[in-house]
């Protein structure tokens, strides 16, 4: 005998496979966190497949019916304005960034009470993936082609004062050829006027500096940790230790041989500088780590033509 629960069962979080809105289709739903639902849909004027991002705080939020998004309390309604006015500001920032390695934000729009952020639909896997299809040890010859890409595309975000905040393998998204695209700018966020901003958000640990743990200012060196602990996941295999742990005793390490005899000493020690547990250790700008890597591999080739 099957027991009717309709009364009490609760309406599905995302929105329906084909559910129409805005000239859009939804087709599934891709991935989410505590802030977001992700869809794969087709734009319906000419059937082009993207990704559509919909700002959902889990802690705040709830689907009425089929479509509309409310507070789950009341006094929530208030925190709730605030999420859906910063994410629209935020999405509207990303559509202006036009760079071959961030993911292109196509469309912005409310609808549902909440806001909607389209993007262009690539095929690829992801760094994630790769790693762990690899056990890590990533060629010398990947990182060089991956991570500078990726820094000047970082770069490209930090002029339009805008960070990341959540930069971790399972982000970049490798294409055909090795062209790695950045992604998921649901934890993005805009630097206040002095070029850092403090905020509690979500974070990945392993990948998330101490500033993130503990509430400190962020800036683009924020970033540049993420990254740094993205590239020691390609070596090594697997994240850094948590950095709340290395704070205590940090027992990170890029100098064990198996790292030495197969990388160049210039990624180890950028890696090094960008996992500093101290954000005022580590580089200031994309610009400066790339500028360090561009200045030892000139030196490297310079020391092999004199040998």
């Amino acid at each position: 005998m099957k027991t009717d629960n309709s009364k009490t069962r609760k309406p599905p979080p995302g929105l329906a496979t084909g559910f129409e809105l805005h000239g859009y289709r939804i087709d599934s739903i891709i991935g989410g966190g505590g802030f977001s639902i992700v869809y794969k849909a087709t734009r319906l004027a000419d059937e082009a497949p993207v990704v559509i991002k919909e700002y959902f705080s889990s802690k705040l939020m709830k689907r009425a019916g089929e479509r509309e998004l409310v507070p789950i309390r009341p006094e929530y309604e208030l925190p709730m304005k605030r999420g859906i006015r910063r994410f629209f500001n935020e999405a509207l920032a990303l559509s202006g960034i036009k760079h071959p390695n961030i993911v292109q934000v196509n469309d912005v729009f409310r609808a549902n009470n909440t806001v909607y952020m389209v993007m262009r639909y690539e095929n690829g896997m992801d760094l994630k993936a790769c790693i762990k299809r690899y056990n890590g040890s990533l060629s010398p010859r990947f990182m060089r082609k991956v991570f500078p890409d990726l820094l000047d595309g970082l770069g490209k975000m930090h002029q339009q004062n805008l960070l990341h905040l959540d930069i971790k393998p399972a982000n970049i998204l490798m294409r055909s050829g090795g062209r790695p695209l950045l992604l998921d700018f649901g934890a993005a966020h805009n630097l206040s006027e002095q070029g850092e901003t403090q905020i509690t958000r979500t974070l990945t640990r392993g990948f998330a500096p101490i500033e993130q743990h503990e509430n400190q200012a962020l800036g683009p060196w924020t970033d540049i940790y993420a990254l740094g602990a993205s590239m020691y996941a390609c070596i090594a295999g697997a994240a850094p230790p948590v950095a709340t742990t290395r704070v205590v005793e940090d027992t990170l390490s890029v100098r064990n041989r198996s790292l030495t005899k197969r990388y160049p000493e210039s990624l180890l020690d950028g890696i090094e500088w960008s996992l500093s547990v101290q954000p005022g250790h580590r580089p200031r700008s994309t610009e400066e780590l790339l500028d360090f890597f561009h200045r030892m591999d000139r030196e490297a080739q310079e020391k092999r033509a004199k040998a």
